[in-house]
């Protein structure tokens, strides 16, 4: 259950995949509103509460938000004491203009990109894992 923490091997195999759909960064007040089974997570924040889910979701339930993401998962289990690696993706990204919202879970890392930089994220992902030399 540790994980990848050799950065070499996170970049080289990290497999960034694409999920289908829009996804949206909303505030409520209540997270006893929520059907959690229905949103990706939530961040308690000193102000309110962030909720992150789909699109369809929040207007759904007429929740406001102003971004709209799309969804890249990196496949390697790497693990929350690994070094460097939300630096170098959000490094090259930066490079081509691309802004990332990095989102560690136990087993996977996740990107939240611009929806019209999508395709864009994923092939500088995927030319980093090809080319990258550490």
């Amino acid at each position: 259950m540790n994980g990848e923490t050799n950065l070499s091997i996170l970049i080289k195999n990290m497999q960034p995949v694409l999920q289908e759909g829009d996804y949206v960064f909303t505030l409520v007040e209540d997270i006893r509103t929520l059907n959690l089974e229905e949103i990706l997570f939530y961040f308690r924040e000193k102000d309110e509460i962030t909720v992150v889910g789909k699109r369809e979701y929040a207007d759904a339930h007429k929740l406001s938000y102003n971004y709209v993401s799309g969804w890249i998962t990196l496949n390697i289990h790497s693990s929350l004491e690994a070094v460097g690696l939300t630096a170098v993706f959000s490094t090259f990204l930066a490079k081509e203009g691309i802004s990332c919202n990095a989102v560690a879970a136990l087993y996977h890392d996740h990107i939240f990109i611009t929806k019209a930089d999508a395709a864009n994220a994923l092939e500088t992902l995927k030319k980093i894992s090809r080319e990258l030399q550490l």
